[in-house]
């Protein structure tokens, strides 16, 4: 038994409305070897109902990482993250804000709202890959997160 069988799957939270960026992300957690469950919220509003486990996520486990696109419908990226790190409860998970926006005023807005970093999302396979084993390397390898 190797240490991926024997560890703990991490709990990741991807809140992303594009289905093409969602597969890259599965695919590239899947191609980076990354022990994980997946949950997908395709905009704020349902992530903010899976953070809380309200129906009909009152089984979905609580999130070791949020990987949050900013531009999403119904309830934008920032305003989940301003929620979630206003929310005790959920202030210490690790937001990693994963977004095509370069623009200075979203990476300023999203540090001033206590994302725990701002990565600009790469185009092609083989770079999200190398990003989805360096955000494992680091967040699960190298960092000690605050148990659950």
């Amino acid at each position: 038994m190797n240490d991926m069988q024997s560890a703990t799957p991490i709990d990741i939270l991807l809140v992303e409305d594009n289905p093409g960026d969602v597969r890259l992300t599965q695919e590239a957690l899947h191609e980076a070897k990354v022990f994980h469950r997946l949950t997908v919220a395709k905009d704020g509003v349902e992530a903010l109902a899976i953070l809380r486990r309200e129906e009909p996520y009152s089984n979905t486990a609580r999130p070791d990482v949020i990987f949050l696109d900013l531009n999403l419908p119904r309830k934008s990226g920032m305003e989940v993250l301003a929620e979630i790190k206003a929310d005790e409860k959920f202030r210490s998970i690790p937001v990693v804000v994963v977004t095509s926006s370069q623009a200075e005023k979203d990476i300023v807005k999203s540090y001033h709202l206590h994302a725990n970093c701002y990565v600009t999302k790469p185009i092609d396979l083989d770079q999200f890959i190398e990003f989805v084993k360096s955000i494992e390397n680091f967040w699960f390898t190298v960092v000690k997160l605050p148990p659950k």
